[in-house]
């Protein structure tokens, strides 16, 4: 087969960049490409013109064909796959497995234009643009250990592959800062682990992690596997499954760079680094945890580099974000996000905090994390230890003459009573709280022995969300449902004389695009309840939930289903992705 990406390649005289000889190739791949109808003997005898008079190119008829719209990169990798009796396989869709990709370094995929995909039956399956290249084949088999099982991709799609997921050779460095503060880690240089598998498979999943926008890592031992998942907006994926044995060696090398003890296993460890990925800083803690068969880790990420996301980015519906921008100029008041674990609260505060007025007013801010940092803002870290608690900190805040507070969660009676008097005294005080829905946060107060005057006096809004991941625009698939079945959907909305209603859902083979998950970024859901007079009476009388709820309805609050639906007709989300996140 003639290469169509035209990268140069070792050649000999009289064959082609497939190992075939050239005549011999371009007149099989031409014949078959007639006799399988893709093309007729006319187009095949006016590319061959054309091609003869490009000197210098006899390797890329192929190539050829393609440019003249006869045949496409599929049509030609098929026909290679048939002539060399291996199997074709198209990446779009195919989960390609880093952990495979980490047996040869990047140089190696190039100057081999080879990408190993999986292991399957202790073989290694891997796409290569000469599967008849029996050097190649036996220079790979070297290099991993591993015997190998070629395949067939086309072009274009191998060479997109390399690019994405030879990252292995990519310095993972530790920062100056963090050596600085432990100089003696024993990190190798990054420029140097290519003879280490440990340290190669480290990196390479870090890196990998880093470029899918990854939250979490898991490394996992199990009776038989060792599995690598990735949380990827806020699911868990199985992206890696290295070879078991490989799993001491790795859990040593990531102790060490997080400077941890790596003679204990019996008992849970945290550590922390900060290295730089591609020229991005990335903070990451690392907890270790014993298990049956062995210690698991968990790596949190914090891209220190990432921009913030604005008020305006984070999928609030215009009329809702107008309502919730008036009420943070409040000079005073009290304003709870809420939601469950992993629900993008922080994101929302610090995006308030971002668009409230810094230059003439004194903020500060304790969290537990400080995640990100912004300017013009004082933020303390929660120090139990130390005796620094949201409570104790919250009082020595007040005494440093603050305009506006953020608290990072609302934990205890306590803190409670000392916002919400914060708030009373002049004070524009935010925070957070776990609670299902928006009128779910007044209860709660309730529940901690707040009273309800100080509660109805103090509190501004409450701002309830979720996270619902955002259908991949490449590959989402639409369907169609008839008006009947669209109105047994409840708050979906729809136009009148509306017959048939298209939706999107996911492609469960998602796209290389999207890591094969059907769904790239996610978007915020949103409830926002104001608090009026109507609100402030129900608070005082003690009523449920419920009918704080429809008061709030009522009075023109659009509840997370209705926005959760707005967005799927919008085809950002699925209905199934909705009925996940909202109970």
């Amino acid at each position: 087969r003639m290469a169509l990406t035209g990268a140069p390649v070792l050649q000999s005289k009289g064959w082609d960049q497939r190992g075939m000889k050239q005549d011999q190739s371009r007149d099989y791949i031409g014949k078959r490409l007639v006799n399988a109808g893709i093309i007729t003997e006319a187009q095949l005898e006016e590319a061959l013109r054309i091609h003869n008079m490009k000197k210098g190119n006899k390797g890329l008829l192929g190539q050829t064909l393609v440019k003249m719209g006869f045949c496409t990169e599929e049509d030609i990798a098929r026909v290679i796959a048939e002539r060399a009796g291996v199997p074709f396989v198209s990446l779009e869709g195919y989960p390609i497995d880093p952990a495979a990709m980490a047996t040869i370094s990047a140089d190696a995929a190039k100057r081999y234009r080879a990408l190993p995909l999986a292991f399957s039956d202790d073989k290694l399956v891997v796409a290569m643009e000469r599967p008849t290249d029996i050097l190649a084949l036996d220079d790979l088999r070297m290099l991993t250990g591993f015997d190998v099982r070629p395949v067939v991709v086309p072009d274009s799609e191998l060479e997109e592959a390399i690019k994405r997921y030879s990252q292995a050779s990519v310095g993972v460095e530790q920062s100056v800062e963090e050596e600085l503060q432990h100089p003696d880690t024993g990190v190798p240089p990054a420029e140097e682990p290519g003879d280490k598998p440990a340290v190669h498979l480290a990196n390479l999943i870090i890196t990998h992690a880093v470029n899918a926008g990854a939250s979490d890592v898991h490394i996992e031992l199990y009776e038989k596997a060792l599995r690598v998942r990735f949380r990827l907006d806020g699911v868990l994926h199985d992206m890696m499954q290295p070879p078991r044995k490989m799993h001491a060696s790795l859990v040593s090398r990531i102790k060490v760079m997080a400077n941890m003890d790596i003679a204990e296993k019996r008992i849970p460890q945290d550590g922390r680094m900060t290295l730089k990925v591609e020229g991005r800083n990335i903070d990451i803690r690392v907890a270790s945890l014993p298990a049956s068969y062995g210690e698991r880790l968990t790596l949190r990420l914090l891209d220190r580099s990432s921009r913030m996301i604005t008020l305006e980015e984070l999928g609030v519906a215009s009329e809702t974000l107008e309502k919730y921008k008036k009420t943070i100029q409040l000079p005073y008041g009290f304003i709870l996000v809420t939601g469950p674990t992993g629900s993008g609260k922080s994101t929302t505060l610090y995006a308030s905090l971002a668009a409230v007025d810094r230059a003439s007013k004194n903020v500060i801010t304790i969290e537990d994390p400080v995640e990100y940092r912004i300017d013009r803002v004082n933020q303390v870290q929660i120090n139990p230890k130390a005796g620094l608690t949201f409570a104790s900190g919250l009082r020595s805040i007040l005494r440093s003459d603050p305009d506006i507070i953020m608290v990072g969660e609302i934990r205890d009676r306590e803190t409670a009573a000392i916002a919400i008097e914060s708030a009373l005294t002049g004070h524009l005080v935010f925070s957070s709280m776990h609670t299902n829905d928006a009128a779910g946060a007044i209860s709660r107060l309730a529940e901690m022995e707040i009273e309800p005057y100080l509660t109805a006096s103090s509190l501004a809004c409450v701002l309830a969300q979720r996270l619902a991941r955002v259908l991949c625009p490449h590959c989402r698939e639409p369907y169609t449902i008839t008006r009947e079945e669209a109105e047994r959907i409840p708050d979906l909305p729809l136009e009148e004389k509306e017959e048939a209603i298209t939706l999107f859902r996911a492609n469960p083979r998602g796209c290389i695009r999207c890591s094969n998950t059907g769904f790239r970024g996610r978007v915020g859901i949103y409830e926002l309840l104001l608090v009026t007079e109507t609100i402030q009476k129900l608070t005082l009388e003690r009523k449920s939930a419920r009918e704080i709820k429809e008061a709030a309805v009522s009075e023109g609050m659009v509840t997370l289903r209705q926005d959760g639906m707005y967005k799927v007709r919008r085809g950002l989300t699925s209905l199934e992705e909705v009925m996940r996140v909202i109970v």
